[in-house]
Formats: C-alpha cells, sequence, structure tokens
C-alpha cells in the first residue's frame, strides 16, 4: 500500500510518497506533474522511511548536503532511470547541461549522440525531486528552464546550495515559469 507523508519546507509543502522501505515520490503540492506515480488509492501513515526522507530534508534545507540518501524506488523506464542515476551524480552546490547529461546517456550506451529534449523530459517527469536532484539541470546557454517545481523555487534552491549562479538567467519565456 502506497502512503504519503507531508512536510513543511521553507519553500512550501512538500507530498512525500513511499511504498513501506522507499520513498516513490517527493513533489512540492501543485507542482507540474505532482502525484504522477500515486496510485488511486494511498493513505496518509507515518512510516520509518519517511522519518528518514524528513531527517534528509531538515540537513538539506539547513543549507548541508544530507550524508545519507533514504531508499528510493525508481519506477520508470530505463531511460529515465538511467537520466535520473545521473541526475543523483550532480553534487550539492553544482550544476550539469542537459546536454552533458544527455553526452554521458549516449556514452553508456555506446552511441553517437542523444537528444537533449529527451533528457529534458525525463529531467521534468522525475517523480523524486530534490533527492534526485533535476533542479540542478541548466540550460547550455545558462538558461535555469526546466524545473516542475517553478523557476522561482529553482533559484531559491541553487541559491541555498551556495551554486555560483553568475552565470545563470531566468529565460522570458519556456518550460516552468
Amino acid at each position: 500500500m502506497t502512503c504519503i507523508y507531508h512536510y513543511d519546507s521553507p519553500l512550501g509543502g512538500i507530498t512525500i510518497s513511499g511504498d513501506g522501505g522507499e520513498i516513490t515520490g517527493l513533489w512540492f503540492d501543485g507542482q507540474k506533474y505532482f502525484g504522477d506515480t500515486l496510485p488511486e488509492d494511498y493513505e496518509e501513515k507515518a512510516l520509518p522511511v519517511f522519518d528518514e526522507a524528513k531527517r534528509w530534508l531538515d540537513i538539506y534545507f539547513g543549507g548541508k548536503a544530507p550524508d545519507f540518501m533514504p531508499p528510493l524506488r525508481m519506477e520508470a523506464s530505463p531511460f529515465r532511470k538511467a537520466v535520473w542515476e545521473v541526475l543523483l551524480t550532480i553534487p550539492f552546490g553544482q550544476t550539469m547541461t542537459y546536454g552533458r547529461i544527455a553526452d554521458r546517456i549516449a556514452e553508456q550506451k555506446g552511441i553517437a549522440t542523444m537528444s537533449a529534449q529527451a533528457v529534458g523530459g525525463a529531467v521534468a517527469h522525475n517523480p523524486i525531486s530534490l533527492m534526485i536532484p533535476c533542479h540542478r539541470v541548466v540550460g547550455t546557454n545558462g538558461s535555469l528552464t526546466g524545473y516542475a517545481g517553478g523557476i522561482e523555487k529553482k533559484v531559491s534552491l541553487l541559491t541555498m546550495e551556495k551554486a555560483d549562479m553568475s552565470a545563470f538567467f531566468v529565460p522570458k519565456r519556456g518550460t516552468a515559469l
């Protein structure tokens, strides 16, 4: 049975889902694709994995990189999982471009190129945001586009992580505005 837990972050409410032993979702309330992986039937219930998630979030929103990760279950296509695995390698306070992620996936698959747009779709549908840090992905030109939680939250998260924001800009139009 899937269960949910509500966490009050400095940037707004967060809903976390889990299956008992693993985190299966983490969304800012109201974000794009909110609850995409939630089944129709779920209940609000305390689980030990939610205690781990709360501890991770408390450390994270305290401005530090947590030194542990609650168990995560990524249910998706092999391509999306591969993209999300790359996201997990982006260090706290650092960023990576969609193009660089595409290059890494192409290298893993032994192919010449991979579409950065396909990577963008996988990043956008990440159901475990923050823990799988999709907010650390930026456009090759420095655009801060593409965060399902919204550009303001993306800027706040990167600022909190003390990322060098000097080369980034908020697009005048685009996704996640």
